[in-house]
Protein backbone atom coordinates (compact mmCIF):
# COMPACT_ATOMS: atom_id res chain seq x y z
CA UNK A 1 0.00 0.00 0.00
CA UNK A 2 1.33 3.54 -0.66
CA UNK A 3 2.36 5.69 1.85
CA UNK A 4 -0.04 8.67 1.27
CA UNK A 5 -2.52 5.99 1.54
CA UNK A 6 -1.08 4.41 4.79
CA UNK A 7 -1.52 8.47 5.70
CA UNK A 8 -5.14 8.95 5.54
CA UNK A 9 -6.49 9.30 8.73
CA UNK A 10 -9.75 6.81 8.29
CA UNK A 11 -7.52 4.08 6.71
CA UNK A 12 -4.77 4.40 9.56
CA UNK A 13 -7.80 4.02 12.32
CA UNK A 14 -9.51 1.19 10.53
CA UNK A 15 -6.31 -0.95 10.49
CA UNK A 16 -5.61 0.15 14.71
CA UNK A 17 -9.38 -0.53 15.25
CA UNK A 18 -8.47 -4.26 13.48
CA UNK A 19 -5.05 -4.90 14.93
CA UNK A 20 -6.64 -3.95 18.93
CA UNK A 21 -9.89 -6.06 18.15
CA UNK A 22 -7.40 -9.26 17.16
CA UNK A 23 -4.89 -8.79 19.68
CA UNK A 24 -7.89 -8.51 22.93
CA UNK A 25 -9.43 -11.52 21.26
CA UNK A 26 -6.35 -13.76 21.65
CA UNK A 27 -5.89 -12.01 24.93
CA UNK A 28 -9.38 -12.85 26.56
CA UNK A 29 -8.99 -16.36 24.24
CA UNK A 30 -6.15 -16.95 26.79
CA UNK A 31 -8.12 -16.46 29.79
CA UNK A 32 -11.38 -18.40 28.55
CA UNK A 33 -8.83 -21.57 28.05
CA UNK A 34 -7.35 -21.06 31.69
CA UNK A 35 -11.43 -21.30 32.25
CA UNK A 36 -11.82 -24.28 30.40
CA UNK A 37 -8.76 -25.99 32.39
CA UNK A 38 -8.81 -25.16 35.97
CA UNK A 39 -12.37 -24.73 36.03
CA UNK A 40 -13.94 -27.51 33.83
CA UNK A 41 -11.20 -30.13 33.63
CA UNK A 42 -10.18 -29.44 29.86
CA UNK A 43 -7.36 -30.86 28.29
CA UNK A 44 -4.62 -28.60 26.87
CA UNK A 45 -4.18 -31.07 24.57
CA UNK A 46 -7.95 -31.71 24.23
CA UNK A 47 -8.39 -28.53 23.07
CA UNK A 48 -5.75 -27.74 20.79
CA UNK A 49 -6.28 -30.53 18.80
CA UNK A 50 -10.11 -29.05 18.05
CA UNK A 51 -8.89 -25.25 18.17
CA UNK A 52 -6.50 -26.58 15.12
CA UNK A 53 -8.52 -29.54 13.39
CA UNK A 54 -11.51 -26.90 13.65
CA UNK A 55 -10.12 -23.48 12.74
CA UNK A 56 -7.60 -24.62 9.92
CA UNK A 57 -10.82 -26.40 8.11
CA UNK A 58 -12.71 -23.29 8.30
CA UNK A 59 -9.77 -21.36 6.66
CA UNK A 60 -9.16 -23.98 4.46
CA UNK A 61 -13.02 -23.79 3.05
CA UNK A 62 -12.74 -19.92 2.89
CA UNK A 63 -9.21 -20.04 0.91
CA UNK A 64 -11.17 -22.73 -1.70
CA UNK A 65 -14.07 -20.70 -2.45
CA UNK A 66 -11.82 -18.15 -3.06
CA UNK A 67 -9.04 -19.64 -5.17
CA UNK A 68 -10.17 -23.60 -5.39
CA UNK A 69 -7.31 -24.54 -7.88
CA UNK A 70 -4.60 -23.25 -5.78
CA UNK A 71 -5.98 -24.79 -2.36
CA UNK A 72 -3.65 -28.16 -2.82
CA UNK A 73 -1.03 -26.36 -4.63
CA UNK A 74 1.39 -25.99 -1.95
CA UNK A 75 1.65 -29.69 -1.55
CA UNK A 76 2.68 -29.97 -4.93
CA UNK A 77 6.27 -28.89 -4.89
CA UNK A 78 8.55 -31.11 -2.45
CA UNK A 79 10.42 -28.17 -0.83
CA UNK A 80 7.48 -26.07 -0.05
CA UNK A 81 5.43 -29.02 1.36
CA UNK A 82 8.55 -29.80 3.52
CA UNK A 83 8.62 -26.14 4.79
CA UNK A 84 5.14 -26.87 5.33
CA UNK A 85 5.20 -29.79 7.15
CA UNK A 86 8.12 -28.24 9.59
CA UNK A 87 6.22 -24.98 10.15
CA UNK A 88 2.97 -27.14 11.22
CA UNK A 89 5.07 -29.31 14.24
CA UNK A 90 7.81 -27.20 15.01
CA UNK A 91 5.95 -23.36 14.18
CA UNK A 92 1.91 -23.83 14.80
CA UNK A 93 1.22 -26.87 17.00
CA UNK A 94 4.15 -25.90 19.06
CA UNK A 95 3.72 -22.59 19.56
CA UNK A 96 -0.20 -23.67 20.80
CA UNK A 97 0.42 -26.44 22.87
CA UNK A 98 3.21 -24.65 24.45
CA UNK A 99 1.43 -21.74 25.00
CA UNK A 100 -1.72 -23.83 26.66
CA UNK A 101 0.66 -25.92 28.70
CA UNK A 102 1.80 -22.55 30.12
CA UNK A 103 -1.27 -21.43 30.85
CA UNK A 104 -2.51 -24.44 32.89
CA UNK A 105 0.47 -24.36 34.95
CA UNK A 106 0.01 -21.24 35.74
CA UNK A 107 -2.95 -18.32 34.82
CA UNK A 108 -3.58 -16.75 30.94
CA UNK A 109 -1.78 -13.26 31.97
CA UNK A 110 1.87 -15.11 33.15
CA UNK A 111 1.74 -16.89 30.07
CA UNK A 112 1.31 -14.60 27.50
CA UNK A 113 3.41 -12.20 28.97
CA UNK A 114 6.26 -14.97 29.12
CA UNK A 115 5.40 -15.55 25.04
CA UNK A 116 6.06 -11.53 24.32
CA UNK A 117 9.47 -12.52 24.73
CA UNK A 118 9.60 -13.93 21.55
CA UNK A 119 10.39 -10.35 19.69
CA UNK A 120 13.49 -10.54 21.82
CA UNK A 121 14.47 -13.67 21.20
CA UNK A 122 13.93 -12.71 17.37
CA UNK A 123 15.96 -9.87 17.38
CA UNK A 124 18.92 -11.66 19.42
CA UNK A 125 18.66 -14.40 16.79
CA UNK A 126 18.86 -12.07 13.82
CA UNK A 127 22.09 -10.12 15.20
CA UNK A 128 23.71 -13.64 15.36
CA UNK A 129 22.47 -14.61 12.29
CA UNK A 130 23.53 -11.49 10.70
CA UNK A 131 27.25 -11.73 12.59
CA UNK A 132 26.74 -8.14 14.32
CA UNK A 133 26.76 -6.83 17.83
CA UNK A 134 23.30 -6.03 19.35
CA UNK A 135 22.60 -2.17 18.82
CA UNK A 136 21.54 0.28 21.80
CA UNK A 137 18.08 -0.68 21.15
CA UNK A 138 18.20 -4.41 21.15
CA UNK A 139 20.42 -4.63 24.31
CA UNK A 140 17.96 -2.06 25.69
CA UNK A 141 14.81 -4.85 24.89
CA UNK A 142 17.12 -7.83 25.82
CA UNK A 143 17.84 -5.98 29.83
CA UNK A 144 14.34 -5.28 30.10
CA UNK A 145 13.04 -8.73 29.13
CA UNK A 146 15.43 -10.10 31.50
CA UNK A 147 13.99 -7.63 34.25
CA UNK A 148 10.77 -8.59 33.07
CA UNK A 149 10.33 -12.18 33.11
CA UNK A 150 12.29 -12.13 36.79
CA UNK A 151 9.94 -9.90 37.57
CA UNK A 152 7.57 -11.73 36.95
CA UNK A 153 8.56 -15.36 37.74
CA UNK A 154 10.13 -14.27 41.06
CA UNK A 155 7.36 -11.27 42.21
CA UNK A 156 10.93 -9.71 43.23
CA UNK A 157 12.49 -12.38 45.11
CA UNK A 158 15.18 -13.53 43.47
CA UNK A 159 15.63 -16.86 45.27
CA UNK A 160 11.36 -17.90 45.09
CA UNK A 161 9.33 -18.56 42.18
CA UNK A 162 5.98 -17.00 42.34
CA UNK A 163 4.61 -19.25 39.75
CA UNK A 164 5.94 -23.22 39.25
CA UNK A 165 9.13 -24.20 37.41
CA UNK A 166 7.32 -25.86 34.77
CA UNK A 167 4.96 -22.52 34.00
CA UNK A 168 8.24 -20.87 33.40
CA UNK A 169 10.07 -24.15 31.51
CA UNK A 170 6.53 -23.69 29.20
CA UNK A 171 6.02 -20.00 28.55
CA UNK A 172 9.65 -19.60 27.43
CA UNK A 173 8.92 -22.79 25.50
CA UNK A 174 6.22 -20.67 24.02
CA UNK A 175 8.40 -17.99 23.40
CA UNK A 176 10.73 -20.24 21.14
CA UNK A 177 8.04 -21.60 18.97
CA UNK A 178 6.75 -18.14 18.50
CA UNK A 179 10.18 -17.11 17.45
CA UNK A 180 10.24 -19.84 15.40
CA UNK A 181 6.56 -19.50 13.87
CA UNK A 182 7.12 -15.85 12.91
CA UNK A 183 10.55 -16.61 11.25
CA UNK A 184 10.14 -19.45 9.31
CA UNK A 185 7.29 -19.27 7.33
CA UNK A 186 8.00 -16.10 5.51
CA UNK A 187 8.74 -17.05 2.19
CA UNK A 188 6.03 -19.93 2.38
CA UNK A 189 3.48 -17.02 3.03
CA UNK A 190 4.77 -14.48 0.15
CA UNK A 191 4.75 -17.38 -2.20
CA UNK A 192 1.37 -19.41 -1.18
CA UNK A 193 -1.01 -16.46 1.40
CA UNK A 194 -1.59 -16.42 4.83
CA UNK A 195 -5.33 -18.49 5.00
CA UNK A 196 -3.37 -21.24 2.87
CA UNK A 197 -0.10 -21.49 4.85
CA UNK A 198 -2.17 -21.17 8.52
CA UNK A 199 -4.95 -23.66 7.31
CA UNK A 200 -3.10 -26.20 5.79
CA UNK A 201 -0.39 -25.36 9.62
CA UNK A 202 -3.42 -25.95 12.10
CA UNK A 203 -4.76 -28.73 10.00
CA UNK A 204 -1.72 -30.80 9.48
CA UNK A 205 -0.50 -30.02 12.96
CA UNK A 206 -3.77 -31.38 14.11
CA UNK A 207 -4.14 -34.32 12.55
CA UNK A 208 -0.34 -35.10 13.26
CA UNK A 209 -0.86 -34.37 17.28
CA UNK A 210 -4.26 -36.69 16.90
CA UNK A 211 -1.94 -39.94 16.76
CA UNK A 212 -0.73 -38.72 20.05
CA UNK A 213 -3.70 -37.56 21.48
CA UNK A 214 -6.79 -38.42 19.58
CA UNK A 215 -9.81 -35.95 19.86
CA UNK A 216 -11.66 -38.54 20.93
CA UNK A 217 -9.87 -38.88 24.12
CA UNK A 218 -11.94 -36.22 25.80
CA UNK A 219 -12.01 -35.07 29.70
CA UNK A 220 -14.06 -32.57 31.16
CA UNK A 221 -17.33 -31.18 32.36
CA UNK A 222 -19.90 -30.51 29.16
CA UNK A 223 -22.10 -27.86 30.22
CA UNK A 224 -23.34 -24.42 28.17
CA UNK A 225 -20.85 -22.50 29.90
CA UNK A 226 -18.02 -25.28 28.78
CA UNK A 227 -19.19 -25.67 24.97
CA UNK A 228 -19.42 -21.73 24.48
CA UNK A 229 -16.07 -21.25 25.74
CA UNK A 230 -14.91 -23.77 23.26
CA UNK A 231 -16.74 -21.94 20.46
CA UNK A 232 -15.31 -18.59 21.51
CA UNK A 233 -11.89 -19.86 21.64
CA UNK A 234 -12.20 -21.42 18.29
CA UNK A 235 -14.11 -18.94 16.73
CA UNK A 236 -12.98 -15.39 18.10
CA UNK A 237 -10.20 -16.15 19.60
CA UNK A 238 -8.27 -17.97 16.57
CA UNK A 239 -10.57 -17.01 13.39
CA UNK A 240 -12.11 -13.40 14.16
CA UNK A 241 -8.84 -12.82 15.56
CA UNK A 242 -5.91 -14.08 13.06
CA UNK A 243 -8.43 -12.19 10.43
CA UNK A 244 -8.49 -8.77 11.89
CA UNK A 245 -4.51 -9.28 12.72
CA UNK A 246 -4.03 -10.27 8.98
CA UNK A 247 -6.59 -7.70 7.34
CA UNK A 248 -4.54 -4.19 9.66
CA UNK A 249 -1.79 -5.20 7.49
CA UNK A 250 -3.52 -3.57 4.63
CA UNK A 251 -3.95 -0.52 6.54
CA UNK A 252 -0.78 0.20 8.75
CA UNK A 253 2.70 -0.99 8.99
CA UNK A 254 4.28 -4.01 10.28
CA UNK A 255 5.75 -2.35 12.97
CA UNK A 256 2.67 -0.41 13.84
CA UNK A 257 0.81 -3.91 13.96
CA UNK A 258 3.40 -5.38 15.79
CA UNK A 259 3.97 -2.93 18.65
CA UNK A 260 -0.22 -2.34 18.91
CA UNK A 261 -0.47 -6.40 19.08
CA UNK A 262 1.10 -5.79 22.44
CA UNK A 263 -2.44 -5.08 23.86
CA UNK A 264 -2.87 -8.91 24.09
CA UNK A 265 -0.88 -9.38 27.33
CA UNK A 266 -2.34 -6.45 29.00
CA UNK A 267 -5.79 -7.87 28.14
CA UNK A 268 -5.11 -11.62 29.32
CA UNK A 269 -3.87 -9.74 32.85
CA UNK A 270 -6.98 -7.48 32.95
CA UNK A 271 -9.63 -9.88 32.62
CA UNK A 272 -7.67 -12.80 34.54
CA UNK A 273 -7.71 -10.33 37.30
CA UNK A 274 -11.09 -9.39 36.73
CA UNK A 275 -12.80 -12.91 35.93
CA UNK A 276 -11.03 -15.17 37.78
CA UNK A 277 -9.49 -13.11 40.13
CA UNK A 278 -5.81 -14.20 39.26
CA UNK A 279 -3.32 -12.68 42.04
CA UNK A 280 -1.58 -10.13 39.94
CA UNK A 281 0.57 -7.73 41.93
CA UNK A 282 2.81 -4.56 41.70
CA UNK A 283 5.30 -6.65 40.73
CA UNK A 284 3.66 -8.71 38.39
CA UNK A 285 2.51 -5.16 36.51
CA UNK A 286 5.89 -3.93 36.46
CA UNK A 287 7.06 -6.79 34.90
CA UNK A 288 4.60 -7.35 32.19
CA UNK A 289 5.46 -3.32 31.44
CA UNK A 290 8.91 -4.11 31.19
CA UNK A 291 8.45 -6.94 28.61
CA UNK A 292 5.86 -5.26 26.27
CA UNK A 293 8.24 -1.82 26.48
CA UNK A 294 10.62 -4.24 24.51
CA UNK A 295 8.08 -4.52 21.23
CA UNK A 296 7.92 -0.74 21.63
CA UNK A 297 11.72 -0.68 21.26
CA UNK A 298 11.90 -3.02 18.59
CA UNK A 299 9.38 -1.32 16.66
CA UNK A 300 10.58 2.08 16.59
CA UNK A 301 14.27 0.32 15.70
CA UNK A 302 12.66 -1.04 12.70
CA UNK A 303 10.22 2.01 12.16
Amino acid sequence: MKAEQLAMPHVRGKGIALVLIGATLWGISGTVAQYLFQRQGFSPAWLVDIRLLLAGSILLAIGGVKDPAGIMGIWKNRRDAGALLLFSILGMLAVQYTYFAAIDHSNAAAATVLQYLAPTMIAGYLAIKGKKLPNKWEISAIILALAGTLLLVTKGNIGTLSISGLAVFWGIASAVALAFYTLQPRNLLAKWGSVNVTGWGMVTGGLCFSFINPPWMFKGSVSPESLLAVVFVVIFGTLIAFYCYLESLKYISASETSLLASVEPLSAAFVSVLWLSVPFGVEEWLGTFCIISTIVILAKKRA
